[in-house]
């Protein structure tokens, strides 16, 4: 029978392709073994190493006290009112370090900056996880002109593979629909190779790491 639409021919290749046997030209590459250099310093001084590479800063604080009062600092000094929170545990720290905030989705066209949580941080590449699941959603870390992020020592893992397996666990094996890795701001070059900050997302981003390997 004479093939009549472009459906039938890729079709028709498809179902040749599947019936002809191909021999693995790579079955000596052992796939157990690591792509990358194990990392030779500690994973959290690695990731602010990382993360400031990309332009991105690095707040250690010992507990969540330590983070609202540099947060409250750094609102003032860096002028980048009002702030947006959606996250009710953040919120409630906001509001006992007397720290204003919106948080209703009609408001997040008039903030500037925006406090978040996240999934995982990624050592090797000072990258933050996000996901769809988190209180925050998908607009609070692309909208506002700075991205806060509260994160702890716990949520620090080595490579993208063990934040994988962590966010398996936590979902118990059902995947949140949108995963995506934060990694510094938002920056590109593609107008005659000038570099411009912000272009498709916040200029800055913070890291405030909360220490809470040792409460």
């Amino acid at each position: 029978m004479e093939e009549t639409t472009s459906k039938e021919r890729i079709l028709t290749a498809i179902r040749n392709g599947l019936m002809t046997k191909v021999n693995n030209p790579y079955a000596t590459v052992n796939t157990e073994k690591e792509v990358m250099k194990p990392l030779e310093e500690s994973i959290d001084l690695h990731f602010a190493q990382e993360l400031s590479a990309l332009g991105g800063k690095f707040i250690f604080c010992e507990n969540e006290d330590d983070m609202t009062k540099i947060l409250k600092l750094i609102i003032e000094q860096e002028k980048i009112g009002p702030l947006f929170c959606a996250n009710p545990l953040l919120q409630k720290q906001l509001t006992e370090a007397e720290i204003p905030f919106l948080s209703e989705e009609k408001d997040l066209k008039e903030t500037k900056s925006g406090l978040t949580e996240c999934e995982f941080l990624i050592a090797r590449y000072g990258s933050i996880l996000m996901s769809s699941a988190l209180p925050s959603g998908r607009k609070l870390y692309a909208w506002p002109e700075v991205h806060l992020v509260a994160a702890y020592a716990s949520q620090l893992v080595p490579e993208i593979s063990d934040a994988i397996i962590g966010m398996r666990e936590r979902y118990n094996g059902v995947l949140p629909s949108m995963l995506t890795m934060v990694s510094g701001a938002s920056r590109t070059a593609d107008i005659e190779k000038t570099l411009v900050m912000g272009a498709h997302g916040p200029r800055e981003l913070f890291v405030f790491f909360i220490d809470d390997l040792t409460l």
